[in-house]
């Protein structure tokens, strides 16, 4: 068996490591806790739930870098900006959400590194390694700021609001999704997956940006977004489909609710979430339905027509009273789309 020390993996794995970490890996978790004055229950407790591995009592696992990290926090948490109640809330939301983040910066250097490499398995060496990543990551690192602090000026107005409405909201909650994504992506291999999944999670955050959207998450086979104006949410729900229909793809179909939710670590909570989802669940292929709430903001509006359908039964529903929603014709003439209320088919 090889020595663990020549192989090239190993090498570029640990230079790497010293870049990313700032330094090598040299206190324990129980020193980690000492040194950041914050008792080591707290810490792993954080480490946990920013989705890490447990490590072992005796292993010098941590940096100089954690260390700090928790410094930062435990002044936070003096200072009164993050709740002990909530820090192992935030440090999840914050952890799930820069780990797909960290996923997608690790492909993408890989294949910066493999066409480099050119035609043919090679192994990397360290310093090509560290030499890309040494040249990326603070350009990465400039970007990513430059987003985050877009989207703190985007939600500026919220600050305003907050402390009379605190956390609630009344929003359009909608979820697109691909109709028979589960049967379809079966006989596809990964890369083919991951370009179409690719193509409807790019596609889907183009048009809800657009038309003044929020994308909350994505989902494999679905995106759930939120719209503040009904206005907003009619266009999405519609331009969707239309933007996503090709004959090599599966068909999309949108759902949408109006209410109060609740907006939490930048997830959000409440019935209409469900109803949302039961409501896409009905819709037919390249359709738009809403409830009745949404339904009647959206007939308000000229540009669009809206009529109800035959009631259903769904789980947590029994009467559900589902809406189609569509464009407005110049001669508005009676629906193509094969929807009639004593016909509903549940697909």
């Amino acid at each position: 068996m090889d020595d663990p020390g020549t192989d090239p993996g190993s090498a570029a794995r640990d230079a790497l490591e010293r870049l990313l970490l700032d330094g090598p890996r040299r206190y324990t978790r129980l020193q980690v806790a000492e040194l950041s004055g914050i008792p080591p229950e707290r810490t792993q407790r954080l480490w946990r739930a920013l989705g890490f591995p447990d490590a072992a009592d005796d292993d010098p696992a941590f940096t100089d870098a954690d260390v700090e990290a928790l410094g930062v926090l435990s002044t936070l948490i003096d200072s009164g900006f993050v709740d002990p109640a909530t820090e192992a809330s935030i440090a999840r939301a914050m952890g799930q959400s820069l780990s797909r983040l960290a996923d997608w910066q690790t492909d993408m250097l890989a294949d910066s590194l493999a066409r480099a490499a050119g035609p043919g398995p090679r192994a990397v060496s360290p310093e090509d390694a560290v030499e890309a990543a040494r040249a990326l990551l603070p350009r990465l690192r400039q970007v990513q700021d430059y987003v985050w602090r877009r989207h703190l000026a985007a939600n500026a107005g919220r600050l305003v609001t907050a402390v009379e409405q605190g956390d609630r909201r009344e929003l359009t909650v909608g979820f697109a999704d691909l109709v028979g994504y589960t049967s379809r992506s079966r006989g596809m291999g990964g890369r083919e997956l991951g370009a179409m999944v690719e193509d409807f999670e790019s596609i889907a955050a183009e048009v809800i940006a657009r038309h003044h959207g929020r994308v909350v998450k994505t989902v494999g086979d679905g995106v759930l977004f939120t719209a503040d104006v009904p206005a907003d949410a009619a266009a999405i729900g519609l331009a969707l489909p239309d933007a996503w229909t090709s004959p090599e793809r599966p068909l999309l179909r949108v759902g949408a609710a109006f209410g109060a939710v609740l907006t939490r670590l930048g997830d959000i909570y409440s019935p209409v979430v469900n109803l949302a989802s039961r409501l896409t669940s009905i819709a037919r292929p390249g359709t738009f339905l809403v409830d009745r709430e949404l339904a009647h903001r959206i007939r308000e509006l000229q540009e669009y027509r809206v009529r109800p359908l035959r009631r259903v039964s769904v789980r947590g529903y029994d009467h559900l009273q589902p809406w189609l929603v569509r464009r407005r014709r110049a001669d508005d003439a009676p629906d193509e789309s094969g929807y009639d209320e004593d016909s509903f088919d549940q697909e």
